[in-house]
């Protein structure tokens, strides 16, 4: 085994990467009108207080219009809403052109579809180095049973395994 220091940028990706994780976009209502972003760093925190987290780049330009906002929903993605990951990950577009979405009841984009929705008010910001850990309060939440996650992993889209696939494999 080869172990290395090597804490290049590229480096902690190919090796944090390896670590499955479902995508998000969180949104919410502005004056503007609705924004998002997509957010893979996104976590349960505390059931009680019910908190969950995530951590937006600090060049998003978003994050801080949300901020302001006060509220937002996080819109865990089935694996059906791949294009939408893509879409609002793309900075300078109306992420919004095209996309159906219902208001959350603090009055919060819910995608259409989406595999779960958490509604959520501003708890807390923490210094994240070149991110900021968001801690947020649940609100209010929904999700539905019928369809996969989305998941990316190694810089890719994935999908679950059957678990005949997955029993057979530990045999």
């Amino acid at each position: 085994m080869t172990v290395t220091s090597d804490l290049a940028p590229r480096r902690l990706r190919d090796i944090f990467g390896t670590f499955a994780s479902g995508l998000t976009v969180v949104t919410g209502s502005t004056p503007g009108g609705p924004v998002g972003f997509t957010c893979q760093s996104f976590a349960s925190l505390s059931l009680d207080p019910a908190l969950v987290t995530f951590s937006p780049a600090r060049t998003s330009s978003t994050w801080p219009v949300l901020r302001r906002a006060g509220s937002f929903t996080v819109n865990i993605l089935p694996a059906e809403h791949q294009h939408l990951a893509g879409q609002f990950a793309r900075p300078g577009t109306d992420k919004f052109a095209g996309v159906a979405h219902t208001p959350s009841p603090l009055g919060n984009p819910v995608l259409e579809n989406a595999l779960a929705w958490i509604d959520c008010d501003l708890h807390a910001e923490y210094d994240g180095g070149d991110h900021t850990i968001v801690v947020a309060a649940v609100r209010h939440l929904h999700a539905r049973g019928d369809a996969e996650p989305l998941l990316f992993f190694k810089g890719r889209y994935a999908g679950l395994a059957p678990a005949g696939h997955l029993l057979e494999a530990a045999g």
